[in-house]
């Protein structure tokens, strides 16, 4: 009977264990995330465009409270419906597509509120120079998609930075503004 009481408690232990350590793979579903950008235009308007071609990984954990993510934006597919502004937008006066081809924001710290995500703090690189933002969630949330039979989890991130310290100091001296909202609209679906 002792050795019995002992085997149960040891495989209740052994499963404790695997059931806290269960990270999980999600690959970007292109088709549910949008990385937008807004930024005044001389306090008339608002300027929004977005990156139309994406890809990336996130590792989450929820049980332990972390998180992994690595998202590549391909600069080329900036889209503000305007062709001649998104042509401006990838030249060397503005995103320098030909020479930066590609924007990319890693993380490996995330910050939950109970069981949601509520910041994700890593690094973006932009212009081919890398400084560290931090994305804070407005929403997050995980569910079993009645389409794809799989868990997908996502939520509506955002930040305001500083653009000129990236380098992109185009306009400035005109009066545009330095601070640029970025809003990530992710969702990612479990491998």
């Amino acid at each position: 009977m002792r050795k019995s009481i002992l085997t149960l408690a040891a495989a209740t232990m052994l499963m404790a264990g695997v059931a806290h350590a269960e990270t999980a793979s999600y690959a970007i579903d292109p088709t549910h995330t949008f990385a937008t950008f807004e930024i005044s235009h001389f306090g008339a308007s608002t300027n929004r465009g977005r990156f139309d071609k994406k890809e990336g990984s996130v590792q989450l954990d929820r049980a332990a409270r972390t998180g992994k993510v690595e998202v590549t934006i391909d600069i080329t597919s900036v889209n503000t419906g305007t062709a001649a502004f998104d042509k401006h937008l990838q030249s060397p006066d503005l995103f320098d597509a030909a020479k930066y081809p590609t924007i990319k924001f890693v993380s490996d710290k995330f910050s939950f509120n109970g069981d949601k995500v509520s910041e994700v703090t890593g690094n973006l690189t932009l212009l081919g120079k890398t400084l560290p933002v931090t994305l804070k969630a407005s929403q997050f949330n995980c569910y079993t998609s009645p389409m794809l039979k799989r868990e997908v989890c996502g939520g509506d991130f955002e930040t305001t930075i500083d653009r000129t310290a990236f380098g992109m100091n185009y306009g400035v001296d005109w009066g545009f503004q330095k601070n640029v909202r970025l809003v990530i609209q992710v969702e990612a679906v479990k491998q």
